[in-house]
């Protein structure tokens, strides 16, 4: 079976019981960054063989691990925060997986956009999950998209490129929207701030930012 494993955005006491088991018991350990990863480990003192798997190499040694999965191995996949598959490595994976016939079972756990997303005060009955934006081409293409949606969508940014994002969120979608960025979600400095565009661009511009950001909008 391959086990997805979620690990913690932040505070390390974010591992459910389940996942520190499964960690324990299974074969080998997938990880996006193994230097990330086997901190994680010596925290609880779990000793499994860890093994890497990332951007760069999922396409060369994905056939590899299904075959290992086929003939009985039980493998667990973690990326260096939250949940595997979402804006991280695992997909191919677990696609192949599924059309091997192999099992697969996904842990719950952390995920940075849930929490940021209740916390927001942004309407979440319905929202739109769209991850990191394209850089350069096609990004003003999905901003256009983003601008139009009837409901709160959810963006991965870095904190380098926070302002410029605000900026252009502010142009597609007006200044005046309401909009929420969290950041250095579970860790000492945690903040979840809910403002128009504008004046989070104003707040964050005075700020030393870092961390990993979740940015939310409001709906059209």
């Amino acid at each position: 079976m391959l086990y997805l494993v979620p690990t913690p955005i932040g505070n390390l006491e974010d591992m459910t019981l389940r996942a520190l088991r499964v960690l324990k018991e299974v074969d080998r350990i997938l990880a996006e960054d193994t230097r990330v990863t086997r901190r994680l480990l010596q925290h609880y003192s779990i000793t499994t063989p860890l093994s890497s798997f990332h951007a760069h190499n999922e396409h060369k040694i994905t056939g590899g691990i299904v075959e290992e999965l086929k003939n009985g191995a039980s493998i667990a996949l973690v990326s260096d925060a939250g949940t595997p598959g979402i804006s991280d490595p695992g997909f191919l994976l677990v696609r192949a997986c599924v059309t091997e016939g192999v099992e697969v079972t996904c842990l719950p756990g952390a995920t940075a956009f849930v929490p940021a997303l209740a916390a927001s005060g942004l309407p979440c009955d319905r929202f739109h999950f769209e991850g990191f934006l394209p850089h350069k081409k096609g990004r003003q293409t999905r901003l256009e998209y983003l601008a139009a949606l009837p409901h709160t969508f959810v963006l991965y940014e870095s904190p380098n490129r926070l302002l410029k994002c605000l900026d252009q969120l502010a142009t597609f979608c007006s200044a005046g929207r309401m909009a929420c960025v969290a950041r250095e979600l579970t860790k000492i400095h945690e903040e979840i701030r809910t403002d128009t565009l504008e004046n989070l661009k104003l707040h964050f511009e005075s700020k030393n930012v870092k961390g990993e950001i979740v940015v939310m909008v409001s709906g059209a």
